[in-house]
């Protein structure tokens, strides 16, 4: 039952992802009409990207806490309906686990610089800000999969305990989760690298990216917390 949950709401979380990528995109002054029906457009569409965004928020954050609680249940040492769930080990997390931290931290602290220039005016800080919070999301995706490699060269196969198992679903989904934002994050940093101002829809597109870094930073420490804590 869990997993049909599972793949349900992961199915509404891309659609709802694609939504609020198209509120995002959308050029709300292309819209045919009247001038009154141009100026609605441009005020629905930031609200419509912003809840589309939340809505998508509370879907992935959903998806994680059925991976934690899955996570928690079967590291129990006890044998539950005939089933012996005694054979969990723990993962030795690899140092390299530290770095990734602080590059997501670094990544999503670059971001709100990036936000908050913009609000202010600041195009080039704002524009230095995106940059870095790219950057450190790359360095963090390539961080993740060096403690992969690492782990693998140590022995540790996704099939010969549960435990490995689960490092790498967990990981492995807050990577991809972090990759799908980078594509968001490319289409603002190439609005920004063609102008020396920036437009309402940029502004919206780096806010939105913004609080998703953080989102993701969030999800990131419960999950390195857990991680080493059991």
């Amino acid at each position: 039952m869990n997993l049909i949950v599972a793949a349900v709401a992961l199915l509404a979380g891309i659609f709802v992802w694609w939504l609020a990528v198209r509120g995002l995109t959308t050029k709300s002054w292309e819209a045919q009409g009247t001038y009154d029906g141009r100026d609605a457009a441009g005020m629905a569409g930031p609200a419509a990207a912003r809840i589309g965004l939340w809505v998508f928020l509370a879907v992935v954050s959903s998806f994680f806490a059925l991976f934690i609680t899955a996570y928690l249940m079967r590291m129990s040492p006890a044998v539950v309906k005939g089933v012996d769930l005694r054979d969990w080990r723990p993962v030795a997390e690899p140092g390299i686990l530290w770095v990734n931290t602080a590059l997501l931290v670094a990544g999503s602290l670059g971001m709100q610089l990036a936000s908050s220039a913009l609000g202010r005016g600041k195009f080039e800080l704002a524009n230095l800000g995106m940059l870095a919070g790219g950057f450190c999301a790359i360095a963090f995706l390539a961080g993740q999969w060096l403690a992969w490699h690492q782990l693998q060269a140590a022995g540790y196969y996704a099939a010969s305990n549960p435990a490995n198992a689960f490092f790498y679903v967990l990981t492995g989904l807050h990577g991809l989760h972090l990759l799908g934002g980078l594509f968001v994050w490319g289409r603002a940093a190439s609005r920004m690298s063609r102008g020396r101002t920036a437009t309402a829809a940029t502004r919206q597109s780096v806010e939105l990216c913004t609080v998703y870094w953080h989102y993701l930073l969030v999800v990131w420490l419960v999950l390195f917390g857990l991680l080493l804590t059991t």
